[in-house]
């Protein structure tokens, strides 16, 4: 009796191991942009990878919101297969300088929408587009995203991350901002 109870405290042991790791996976598996950072100044890919955690229901939008207040002047979006794609621009309150001139409006929100099933269980994609010049006067860039199932829910990945402090459990997707390379791609 005691070698099977023994078996039986081993069997839970590894159980609850396997489940607390699976949670921890699910976990952090969060909407973020890549790369983290990129330098000032310049032309970026920038993917946001976004994973279905849920184990019944589809990704079927994602709503991905762009800073006005430091705005990326030039943004074009990858098409996707089994996706549409609308993009929203918005006047500046303040333009800003590029090349050739001004720009007074810029993209603030990319919204993808399935045309196809979405992303099922435990799938993921890279939602992408080209960006710049980024800013030169901003550390980091946030992208408040929302992800919607097709039972309806709605995740709001926009909880900052304050330093020092926990994660939060919807931190918003943010893009590091570095020196400004002497090398500017387009």
């Amino acid at each position: 009796m005691g070698r099977l109870m023994g078996r039986r405290g081993l069997v839970a042991v590894v159980m609850a191991a396997a489940v607390a790791l699976l949670a921890s996976g699910v976990a952090s598996a969060h909407v973020t942009v890549k790369p983290s950072s990129a330098p000032a100044g310049g032309f970026e890919i920038l993917s946001f990878s976004v994973p279905n955690e849920k184990e019944d229901a589809n990704t079927v939008t994602l709503e991905v919101e762009l800073p006005t207040k430091t705005p990326i002047a030039f943004v074009s979006v990858k098409p996707m297969p089994g996706w549409t794609i609308a993009v929203e621009r918005t006047t500046l309150a303040k333009p800003v300088k590029a090349e050739g001139g001004e720009i007074t409006e810029a993209v603030s929100k990319i919204t993808w929408t399935a045309t196809d099933g979405g992303l099922e269980p435990g799938q993921f994609d890279l939602f992408t587009i080209s960006a710049g010049p980024l800013p030169t006067k901003a550390k980091k860039l946030e992208f408040k995203t929302l992800q919607t199932y097709s039972d309806g829910d709605v995740v709001r990945w926009i909880q900052p991350t304050a330093k020092g402090a926990p994660e939060p459990e919807f931190p918003i997707p943010t893009l590091t901002i570095t020196k400004e390379s002497s090398e500017h791609g387009h």
